[in-house]
């Protein structure tokens, strides 16, 4: 079996198996693509068994990372909670990503990561030869019922209480794309990094998230006075919205502002018409997340990160003693520095 390579920017048929295919999600498209290579410089590449000049019948992507820190690889893809190998069948599936390490090897990559949510590839580690490098907690949130049966499906205590509480306290929500709304955003990003012991991301990379994927990016702001107390950062595609990232202010955390904005969110998507709520990856050992998420209401099921050869993947993101401390008393401005330095390295 041949496998061809092509970049996923330039090639007008991975837009159209994007439009066509049920596993699609917002980390294929092209703006999400875009996003990466703007502010990190991965150059993004796809590989299928359907020839040049040919209808696309399946591809998977990845983001190209060539550090001197951490080394160089392909990811599928680069910060996406999850990247579906986008096939017809899971024979199709095995046999693309055998001929994958021989891809890698030849590039002196150290290694492939693949994200697969919810494989319908049964076996994939033994039939693939690749080895499970991490697992996650996966939470979706079924959209399709009506708002109050929705309403109702939420923990009574941990989220219709806050939700009326944060009601009764008038905090007001506001969402958009707005420049003012983006610095909102990240000002509490960076309370919340802070708190977490973790450099923020760089503000070029949800600057450029906004401007290459448009209407699909939204921020959600609860406010207390017209001072942002809640925020978080929405992605849509086709029929589904994707909770990406959050943060807040501690300060305000009794008024209940974080289910306020996922309530908020879950009404807006069902205007739209959308029918399925991605709430994103938890580590494993974030209980607190994990029972945010089940609170809403969400299914939960595994997410498996696959890699060829197994090896150990990055650290710098990894939570640590020395690492809270620090961020801790950097200066603002340091804290950003870090974040623009390292995240480059991370993928």
């Amino acid at each position: 079996m041949i496998v061809y390579s092509f970049d996923p920017l330039r090639d007008p048929r991975w837009t159209e198996l994007l439009e066509g295919h049920p596993r699609a999600s917002i980390f294929h498209t092209p703006g999400w693509l875009s996003a990466l290579r703007r502010t990190y410089e991965y150059e993004p590449v796809a590989f299928t068994t359907s020839p040049p000049n040919s209808r696309l019948t399946n591809g998977i992507p990845f983001s190209r990372i060539d550090s001197w820190l951490t080394g160089s690889r392909l990811v599928s893809v680069a910060f996406a909670d999850h990247c579906q190998p986008l096939v017809r069948e899971p024979d199709e599936c095995v046999d693309l990503l055998r001929q994958l390490p021989q891809v890698c090897s030849r590039a002196n990559y150290g290694y492939l990561e693949l994200r697969v949510l919810n494989s319908h590839v049964p076996g994939l580690e033994e039939r693939a030869g690749l080895a499970n490098s991490e697992s996650f907690a996966y939470h979706e949130l079924d959209l399709q019922p009506d708002l109050e049966m929705l309403f109702r499906g939420l923990h009574p205590s941990c989220m219709q209480r806050k939700i009326r509480r944060a009601e009764r306290e008038g905090l007001t929500y506001e969402a958009g794309k707005s420049d003012e709304m983006l610095k909102q955003f990240y000002s509490l990003l960076l309370l919340t990094r802070r708190r977490h012991g973790l450099p923020p991301q760089p503000f070029a990379w949800f600057r450029n998230l906004r401007d290459c994927l448009g209407d699909a990016f939204k921020i959600h702001v609860a406010s207390n006075n017209r001072r942002p107390v809640a925020s978080i950062l929405t992605l849509r595609h086709k029929n589904a919205l994707v909770y990406k990232y959050g943060c807040s202010d501690t300060r305000f955390h009794a008024m209940g502002g974080m289910p306020f904005l996922f309530w908020r969110a879950i009404q807006n998507a069902k205007a739209l018409g959308l029918d399925k709520f991605d709430l994103g990856r938890s580590d494993a050992d974030d209980h607190g997340l994990i029972a945010f998420k089940n609170h809403l209401g969400g299914t939960r099921s595994l997410l498996n990160y696959y890699r060829y050869p197994h090896k150990p993947g990055p650290v710098i993101s990894r939570r640590s003693p020395l690492s809270s401390r620090i961020c801790s008393y950097l200066p603002d401005f340091l804290l950003k520095a870090a974040g623009d330095l390292l995240y480059r390295h991370i993928g």
